[in-house]
């Protein structure tokens, strides 16, 4: 606990620096695409407005650089084959070094999948004089009973979401406010530690620093979901194209992540086996004419399937729309159920608003809105990241949810644990409480 405590520590402290320097690069590694961002700091530093939320054009930073390229070993977002990955990695780095004709040698990046498990923390403590101060918060975050999660995990965000001093819940900030006794609410979000480590040796194996790691479901939230929605209570469905992530906001904070180790390539898939067609071909046939309600027209409306083994017969078939919707409606349902049951797990049904947004590549898919309403039962529209200087048209498409989300991620980091100074006598007593009814109760 204590090594992951200072390594964190460890890497805000670099991505400080690199900030100062004014360049660093942002790294969405995906199951499907490599993305890379190089964003210039122009060193006004903070935002108009409380960070995240305040317009994304006014944060003090634009793109200067991006790249993508077809995502190699890595599956469920984890990565699998290193070496492959790492050639990718360096692809999209050096493509987007070259678009911004400079050098980076920092890094922040996010991943999705890794089993991350959400966990509700509850701390509370007397302050020591009349005035809330900065040992205050760092004693009272101390003072929450962390769970034993496990060997071979590592927590990856610890963010404060509330405070409350003697009877006044719901603050954002208690330092420099009159009271006598301070509880905090803190949400702890830990992952596999192979998938971290094995992130971070694959950056290093490019010759650049790791300053930073997010999860991918966390930062498409930040950039897909609107101040309100971030405010009252949402959630934010990253349809990736091997993990669907799952996160719910509540008052400007993530509360709860998952993910389903399931997505846009698993339909892929489907489609190639279901119509004997070879996966690139069936992935250009998903995004012209996927769907996954038919209508009486899909029947009449044929698709040439055009593949090249030699067999005559077998090269010029064709097949209609509705039977392709046929292959593609059983998976998007699967995932969508999947979804569901990592909400209800959540209590998702609690919140004062259950708003759904969905975003990420395979969000794509037309009818998806009005199918994942009836399986999931609520409003739900489909969003995309919000506008950041800079960054090519492009890149404004869903798909970029994740890495738009690493950019405000870089520039807006939330209070987490590590940027307290906890006293290491005081480190948390690992004592089990696997919670997340603790928003139920605060809110």
């Amino acid at each position: 606990m204590i090594e992951l405590y200072e390594s964190q520590r460890a890497m805000r402290n670099m991505r400080r620096a690199a900030m100062q320097r004014g360049v660093v690069a942002v790294l969405d590694v995906g199951s499907s695409k490599i993305a890379c961002l190089v964003l210039r700091f122009d060193g006004t530093g903070e935002a108009e407005g409380d960070g995240i939320g305040s317009l994304a054009g006014q944060a003090g930073f634009r793109v200067i650089g991006a790249a993508t390229t077809r995502s190699r070993g890595v599956r469920f977002g984890e990565i699998h084959a290193m070496q492959e990955t790492e050639r990718a990695i360096r692809t999209a780095l050096q493509g987007a070094q070259k678009m911004a004709n400079m050098r980076v040698d920092h890094v922040i990046a996010c991943f999705s999948g890794a089993e991350p498990r959400s966990y509700g923390l509850a701390g509370q403590i007397e302050v020591e004089g009349t005035v809330v101060g900065e040992q205050d918060v760092s004693r009272v975050l101390s003072a929450c009973d962390v769970p034993d999660f496990g060997d071979g995990r590592e927590v990856l965000h610890a963010q404060p979401v509330n405070f409350a001093l003697d009877h006044r819940s719901g603050l954002s900030d208690p330092r420099g406010q009159i009271g006598h006794s301070l509880a905090t609410d803190m949400h702890m979000l830990t992952v596999d530690a192979a998938a971290i480590q094995n992130l971070a040796h694959c950056v290093k194996r490019c010759d650049l620093e790791l300053a930073g790691v997010a999860s991918s479901s966390y930062v498409s939230g930040i950039s897909s979901l609107v101040e309100d929605e971030q405010e009252l209570g949402a959630a934010c469905i990253d349809m990736g194209g091997g993990a669907t992530g799952v996160s719910i906001f509540m008052k400007k904070h993530m509360i709860y992540a998952d993910s389903v180790r399931m997505g846009g390539d698993h339909v892929t898939s489907d489609i190639s086996m279901g119509l004997s067609v070879p996966p690139n071909l069936a992935e250009r046939i998903k995004t012209f004419y996927g769907g996954v309600v038919a209508t009486g027209m899909d029947d009449r409306d044929m698709i040439e399937l055009n593949s090249e083994t030699g067999d005559w017969e077998h090269d010029r078939r064709r097949v209609s729309r509705a039977e392709l919707i046929g292959i593609m409606r059983p998976r998007v349902e699967e995932i969508l159920e999947e979804v569901r049951a990592r909400l209800d797990a959540a209590g998702f049904e609690h919140l004062p608003s259950r708003q759904i947004v969905l975003t990420g590549g395979g969000s794509q898919i037309p009818g998806l809105d009005g199918l994942a309403s009836r399986i999931l039962g609520s409003q739900v529209r489909l969003g995309r990241p919000l506008r950041v200087h800079g960054l090519p048209q492009a890149a404004t498409g869903p798909g970029f949810s994740s890495a738009v989300g690493m950019c405000l991620f870089a520039a807006h980091p939330q209070d987490e644990w590590w940027d307290f100074e906890i006293p290491v006598d005081r480190y948390p007593a690992r004592s089990l409480r696997r919670a997340v009814k603790w928003f139920k109760d605060n809110w």
